[in-house]
């Protein structure tokens, strides 16, 4: 098994996980206005608490160069 440091990882996709979750809550939320920023940074908050610092992967999941 494979571990990430869930934390490094979130903020290493930053840009793209704040447009994936912008888009997730303007297709079910059409009609409500949010700062996705002020939402993401929920967000991480939340993914920090629920998850551990270090995360075991299979390691099928895990490509390395």
């Amino acid at each position: 098994m494979a571990k990430i440091k869930i934390e490094e990882v979130v903020d290493h996709l930053d840009s793209e996980f704040r447009k994936a979750l912008e888009a997730t809550l303007k297709e079910h939320f059409p009609n409500q206005s949010f700062d996705a920023r002020a939402v993401f940074r929920t967000f991480k908050k939340q993914v920090y608490r629920k998850c551990s610092a270090w995360e075991d992967i299979p390691d099928q999941f895990v490509e390395k160069d």
